[in-house]
């Protein structure tokens, strides 16, 4: 099972404290540090998705149920659609590309700690915004803090080129994460939906969805 870089260093760790731990005392001391490799390599977990081939727009950044679809603006993307993603604690956390673009704008805004669900959440809540351009306009994901997710991570810089569904970042213990799309672009999903990250198609060209 192929783990999230994140969680490589915390899982070998513990896995090496339950070994010495089995060798040198008894077979209960290490059962603990056990129970909380294989906790961590769960929670780390980061299975390969792929994209469909036989359809066209823009996939989930994230694992979870769309908890929010609406019109909204920002500087960077104008006019535009959001459609915001609840990650439980149970879902992988591992974040991915919506499309295939260049980064130019990335932004980090402290912030409260509110339930992510909360659709003040996007924004009141701790966050990084990461804005790129792709074929169809300008669009953004926003990973969102919540109540119990203590640090966003964003593995990418500004002016890299990724692909769609390429992995960019995660939000460990489970959280939110916004998808913007541009005017010209309508979501594929509704609210209360199950979405897959790199699988899921959120988005289509109004082409497209006709």
């Amino acid at each position: 099972m192929r783990l999230a870089p994140e969680g490589r260093k915390p899982v070998l760790i513990l896995t090496g404290a339950a070994v010495i731990s089995l060798l040198f005392f008894t077979w209960w001391a290490a059962v603990l540090p056990a129970s909380m490799a294989a906790f961590l390599a769960w929670f780390f977990r980061d299975p390969e998705r792929f994209p469909p081939e036989d359809r066209e727009g823009w996939v989930s950044p994230a694992d979870g149920r769309v908890v929010e679809v609406c019109s909204s603006e920002h500087p960077f993307t104008g006019r535009c659609t959001v459609v915001g993603v609840f990650m439980s604690p149970l879902d992988v956390h591992v974040n991915r590309m919506p499309c295939n673009g260049t980064l130019s704008y990335m932004e980090y805004v402290p912030g409260k700690k509110l339930m992510a669900f909360n659709p003040k959440a996007s924004l009141e809540n701790e966050r990084f915004l990461m804005g790129f351009d792709a074929g169809e306009g300008r669009g953004m994901t926003v990973q969102v803090a919540g109540f119990l997710a203590r640090r966003i991570v964003c593995s990418r810089e500004k002016g890299d080129t990724l692909s769609r569904g390429e992995r960019f970042g995660m939000i460990k213990l489970g959280s939110r994460v916004d998808l913007y799309l541009p005017e010209g672009m309508h979501p594929a999903v509704k609210k209360g939906e199950k979405v897959r990250a790199g699988e899921t198609v959120m988005g289509v060209r109004e082409q497209d969805e006709a």
